[in-house]
């Protein structure tokens, strides 16, 4: 019997099915290749914890995996597969980048394997495509998540009917909360139920906290290679590092899905697009980074919620929703992230180019003086992580808002959160955040005044900005960002029947020219 080709596996690809010969991966016999490439770190300025929370993956299953894979620490791809003797036929499991992908596809006797981590196939997913179901056909009400993927639904549910078909077909494709042919309990979306402000005069929501790992010796070599490098000036990082929040590996996963499944899930749904200052994870899961690094399968997870919906351990709301988030969001912007192409990337409708503020690019939270600004970003600086609505409606909002280049925010999410990647933060940002495919994605702009965010969170109230204020001392610079905001887009946006009765919301501001005035003074200083 011919010996199997070598396997490579990416840093993103380190669960069990990526290995599993049963369900398409590579042979049982095949000898695995890993590469940890210096070059990614130095490629972008990459915060610290998810520099470490991705090299503790990759080392951890190294670990794990034994004498069965050859780890190679090298420059380059290329570098580590010549020094792995990788000079002839391997197999690869389809990468989650076009950078990747192209590289792999490059070399000569790679095979590229169907991709793994994602409830519906490429071919499927082109095949629902075609039937008149795909993107850009219908509009109507639907969800979605903000900048980040597996993170919940944005507010006001104005997505494009286009998501919600593809969320009904993959929960009739898989038989995800259905009774027979109709949605569990009678309807598809929940979104309504959703919806809830936090609770007022509580800090936290109350709820067992979120599951927490135990740091090891791989971890401790992490950090000291992690200090060494920066030292050297070989790397440059954005944000602190540690102690690590997110699982490493399976068992951790695992671990993690279970706490959440058993003691989060049933708070889940209600409050999942509420914000509090002092309990920035309040009931969401944490499992969005060990999915995107492969620990973790989607089917695992929403099975394991939709058991305990039938056990009666969990409400039907908050088990629609983390779903929702899993089998209909993240599976629909992965699929968009290759069905859009690469031009997709350079998309700017709005014609925003403004550079990002050193003070963002720093995660600089304590030169903010707006309350919800300042705690998002201390969040984002110390964790690398905060939930879908600090993300779209706070982060996303304020470069939407002052007109920052979508190119360089969509990099800036990639880099500065620990569960994004290419194929997140591209439709997610591009498209949901920055509406800078022009309503290919949505069908608006997602931003707003400061009255959304005093409704959903506890963030306005001590803040020295009002947030009915649009000019002034206390001018709240969301206000006045918003009215600004469909000001300069006045003619693109009076077009659009989701934005034209803001737009005329306009004609009645007396004080127009001091709000635009106000706005132009602050230019790219901090808020």
């Amino acid at each position: 019997m011919a010996a199997p080709r070598p396997h490579w596996l990416f840093g993103d690809q380190l669960g069990p099915h990526f290995t599993d010969p049963r369900h398409g991966g590579p042979d049982s016999r095949a000898p695995l290749i890993m590469i940890e490439a210096r070059s990614v770190l130095r490629r972008r300025r990459f915060h610290r914890a998810k520099a470490h929370l991705v090299l503790s993956a990759m080392r951890h299953r190294a670990d794990e995996l034994g004498d069965r894979v050859t780890y190679v620490r090298a420059e380059t791809y290329a570098e580590g597969l010549e020094r792995a003797g990788a000079r002839g036929a391997l197999t690869v499991c389809h990468p989650t980048s076009r950078r990747a992908r192209d590289f792999a596809g490059a070399r000569q006797g790679v095979e590229i394997l169907p991709a793994k981590g994602f409830l519906v196939s490429h071919d499927d997913f082109a095949e629902w495509a075609a039937h008149g179901d795909g993107p850009g056909s219908g509009s109507g009400p639907g969800s979605g998540s903000g900048p980040g993927g597996a993170h919940g639904s944005p507010p006001g549910a104005g997505h494009a009917m286009r998501l919600e078909r593809f969320y009904r077909w993959v929960r009739e494709r898989h038989d995800l909360l259905m009774d027979g042919d109709e949605p569990l309990g009678g309807r598809w979306n929940l979104d309504h139920d959703n919806r809830e402000p936090p609770p007022r005069g509580q800090d936290t929501l109350g709820v067992p906290g979120p599951w927490e790992p135990r740091e090891d010796a791989i971890d401790e070599e992490v950090r000291h290679d992690l200090d060494r490098w920066e030292r050297d000036g070989d790397v440059s990082f954005a944000g602190r590092d540690g102690p690590r929040r997110f699982a490493a590996t399976r068992r951790e996963a695992l671990a993690a899905l279970r706490h959440f499944v058993t003691h989060r899930l049933p708070d889940f749904g209600r409050y999942e697009d509420a914000v509090l200052a002092a309990d920035p994870v309040m009931s969401h899961s944490l499992l969005s980074a060990p999915l995107n690094l492969g620990l973790l399968d989607p089917a695992e997870c929403v099975g394991r919620a939709e058991s305990a919906h039938r056990a009666g351990d969990a409400p039907l709301n908050s088990v629609e929703g983390f779903v929702r988030q899993i089998a209909g969001w993240r599976e629909y912007v992965w699929h968009l992230y290759w069905y859009f192409g690469e031009e997709y990337r350079h998309r700017n409708a709005l014609r925003h180019t403004a550079p990002l503020p050193r003070w963002f690019l720093d995660l600089d939270a304590d030169a903010v003086t707006a309350r919800c600004l300042s705690t998002v970003l201390a969040q984002v600086r110390d964790t690398g992580w905060t939930h879908h609505i600090p993300r779209l409606m706070v982060l996303g909002s304020r470069a939407l808002q002052d007109g920052w280049d979508p190119a360089a925010v969509t990099d800036w999410f990639h880099r500065c959160f620990v569960d994004g990647y290419d194929w997140v933060m591209l439709p997610n940002v591009v498209g949901m955040s920055q509406y800078a495919d022009g309503g290919l994605m949505t069908t608006k702009p997602y931003t707003s005044g400061g009255a959304y965010l005093n409704r959903m969170s506890d963030l306005c109230g001590p803040c020295a900005h009002h947030p009915a204020h649009r000019t002034g001392d206390r001018a709240c610079p969301y206000t006045t960002g918003y009215w600004a905001f469909l000001h300069r887009h006045r003619a693109r946006l009076a077009a659009n029947h989701r934005t034209a009765r803001a737009v005329s919301g306009l004609d009645r501001l007396k004080d127009l020219p001091e709000l635009l005035d106000t706005a132009a003074r602050r230019g790219d200083a901090p808020p």
